[in-house]
Order: C-alpha cells, then sequence, then structure tokens
C-alpha cells in the first residue's frame, strides 16, 4: 500500500466497542421503562452473569470494576496496618483500592513469559502484616491459581482477583470467576471484552461476603432502592448500618450488558481468530509475541501485547510514533506502578527491584484487537508492523 493509499484511510483506534442494534434498543427500552438507576435489568444482568459463570455465586453489579475490588477488600476486612500483595505490571486501581482503606500494597515482579504476576515473589513477599493477595490476569491471560491459592491456603490469606482482562478466561479448565478465590472482580470499561460502558461485577460464593458488599455498595442502607421503590405496601423505611459507598450499577448500563453478555461467545470466537492470525503473520519479525493459554484453556485476548526483541532496529517510541504516523493506534499495558510518582515515592520502589517488569515495559506495545475490526483493518497492522520492523 503506498503512502497515499495509507493516508486517505481513516485512523484505525487501538480499540472500539462493539454495539449493535439490539445494545441500543435494549438501553432505549430501560430508559423508556422508568428505571433508570438500579433495577430490574441490574437484577437480569446480576442472575445472566452467574449463569454464565455455571451457578454457585453470586454476582453483584458495580460502576467500576475499581468499585468492586474496593468492596471486595472493605468486605474481607482489610485495613490500616495491613498488606496487600500485588504486581506492579497492572493499572493504578488494583492498587489504590488498598490505600482506599489504609493498607499498603506490596509490589511484585511478573513472569517475563506471561507477565502475570510470579508466584515464587508472593511468597517472599509475604510478612506478619500481609492479609490477601491480588493476582491480576494480564491482557487476559490467567495467573498460576495454583499455586497463588496454594500460598494463599497455606499462609491463612485471602485472594481477590483483579480480572479485569479475564472474562471468559480459564484456569485448569475452569472460568475465572468459578475457582477457589474469596472475590473475583470483572470490568466492562469500554474497551474490554464486553461493556457497559462503565461497570464491573464482583463475583463470590461466600455469602457473607455477598451481604456486606450489597450493603456497601449503596450507602450501607439495609434496603436497596428496587425493593423500596416496587413494594406493594408502604416500604420507605430503611437503616444505614455502615458508612458505604455508592458503587451500584445503573439500569441502563445493565441493560447494555445483558445483551453484550448474550454476544460473548461469537467475541472470543472472534478475538481467538484474531490472535490467531496476528500469531501467524507476526512470527518473523523481532518481537516477542504474547504467551497463549496453557493446551485445553482460555485466553479471554482482550489485549494483544507485543514487544521489541533485543536487537530490534526501533526502541518502543520510535514504532509507536511510526504506527501513529500510518494511521495506526496503540497503546502501552502498562507504565508499571513503580514508575509512577506517587507509588516509586511513597514506597521508595526503583526498576532495579522489578526487573521483569521494567525490561517488558521498556520494550512493549498494544497493538488494536477488538471484535468490530476487520481482517482489512488487521492486514494494516501488520503491513504497518512489516515495514517498520522488516
Amino acid at each position: 500500500m503506498s503512502n497515499a493509499e495509507t493516508a486517505a484511510l481513516p485512523f484505525l483506534p487501538f480499540a472500539r466497542p462493539d454495539i449493535g442494534d439490539a445494545e441500543v434498543n435494549a438501553v432505549a427500552e430501560a430508559m423508556r421503562s422508568g428505571w433508570v438507576t438500579t433495577g430490574p435489568q441490574t437484577r437480569a444482568f446480576e442472575q445472566a452473569f452467574t449463569d454464565y459463570l455455571g451457578g454457585g455465586v453470586d454476582s453483584l453489579a458495580v460502576n467500576s470494576a475499581t468499585a468492586g475490588l474496593h468492596l471486595a477488600l472493605e468486605a474481607l476486612g482489610i485495613g490500616p496496618g495491613d498488606e496487600v500483595i500485588a504486581p506492579t505490571l497492572t493499572f493504578t486501581a488494583t492498587t489504590e483500592v488498598v490505600r482506599y482503606l489504609g493498607a499498603d500494597p506490596v509490589l511484585v515482579d511478573v513472569d517475563p513469559v506471561t507477565l502475570n504476576m510470579d508466584p515464587a515473589l508472593v511468597r517472599a513477599a509475604i510478612t506478619p502484616r500481609t492479609k490477601a493477595i491480588m493476582p491480576v490476569h494480564y491482557g487476559g491471560l490467567a495467573c498460576d491459581m495454583d499455586a497463588i491459592l496454594a500460598i494463599a491456603q497455606e499462609y491463612g490469606l485471602k485472594v481477590v482477583e483483579d480480572a479485569a482482562h479475564a472474562l471468559p478466561t480459564t484456569w485448569r479448565g475452569t472460568l475465572v470467576g468459578q475457582l477457589a478465590s474469596d472475590v473475583t472482580v470483572f470490568s466492562f470499561y469500554a474497551n474490554k471484552t464486553i461493556t457497559t460502558g462503565e461497570g464491573g461485577m464482583a463475583v463470590t460464593r461466600d455469602p457473607d461476603l455477598a451481604k456486606r458488599m450489597r450493603v456497601m455498595r449503596l450507602h450501607g442502607m439495609n434496603r436497596d432502592a428496587f425493593d423500596r421503590f416496587t413494594s406493594k405496601t408502604p416500604a420507605w423505611y430503611y437503616e444505614v448500618v455502615a458508612p458505604g459507598f455508592k458503587y451500584n450499577m445503573t439500569d441502563v448500563a445493565a441493560a447494555m450488558g445483558v445483551q453484550q453478555l448474550a454476544r460473548l461467545p461469537a467475541f472470543v470466537q472472534r478475538r481467538q481468530y484474531l490472535a490467531q492470525r496476528y500469531h501467524a503473520a507476526l512470527a518473523g519479525l523481532p518481537l516477542v509475541l504474547p504467551a497463549e493459554a496453557p493446551a485445553g484453556d482460555m485466553h479471554a485476548w482482550h489485549l494483544y501485547v507485543i514487544r521489541l526483541a533485543p536487537g530490534a532496529r526501533l526502541s518502543r517510541d520510535v514504532l509507536v510514533q511510526g504506527l501513529s504516523d500510518l494511521g495506526i493506534g496503540t497503546s502501552v499495558h502498562y507504565v508499571p506502578l513503580h514508575r509512577h510518582p506517587y507509588w516509586r515515592d511513597r514506597y521508595q520502589l526503583t526498576p532495579e527491584m522489578f526487573p521483569q517488569a521494567d525490561a517488558a515495559y521498556q520494550a512493549m506495545v498494544s497493538i488494536p484487537l477488538f471484535t468490530a475490526m476487520t481482517v482489512a483493518d488487521q492486514d494494516r497492522v501488520i503491513a504497518a508492523l512489516q515495514t517498520l520492523l522488516g
């Protein structure tokens, strides 16, 4: 493709939500119903999510995965003086919720192949103050949950999975959300595998945790608005039993979520297809391609993160600029937490403390992967990478 032809093409974004008429109509119906806050669509979405995971869990819709993580840690009693172990290669939401509660995150490095937290380093980071582990399923690839859950059991620790990338990811044939963790939290942000615009879902099989999170989701009230406003007898009275939060999902968002969840099997198939096309087309370039799921397991392919191999003739920043010049959007997942001023300065962190995550960061680029992208869109990305790196 010539430079003139490339210039004539529209900019290809890093991600774009796949929203169709079913979602638009469902949202319009929710708005016409009069229920625009938490109501019947939210209940329906929660039940559909539980059914998708296979039952046996309680699903709690929230207005962000960040809210879900906060609710989970609060329900588990995490507080001042406690420590929670998390990877440095994650979004700040994973650890900021620890600070909301006055506790301290303890960051660990990642495995150089999977970019997930290294269980051996988790074990080494445990102190008498450690109360929980927060594994992050990076890019949609499951962490070594056997190892993490075994460590948690050995030391009496809680496990809260940050599964923002991990719908539908499996570990040893079991869907993330059905593992033996205390709480698992999913994200429905705009670029995730399904979206509600903003939103998330906290999942647990512990009824006491579910009850506490449900109360704290809406101001610490012991009755939610849907119960009070649909009662056929006067039911205005409620009690505030704790200083809760405003973390409920709206019916407008949930209506979209119900439709997106129904499309998830097709979304997964499309992401798998696009990921395999990238694998085949990029194999000969000076790149480290993302790790695939073990045989028999599923990678959600929320992200497709390439890393420049040693000896590549371009730096990461030059590659990002080159792709932008060719009309292709990218991102970087992530600037590790140890490089951000707040985390760096508060905990005296240096790149040398996290050699694997830091090396990966300096070489990584997230390239477009979303279900609405066409084969022609993907071929543009492949051709651009071949031009810049070949």
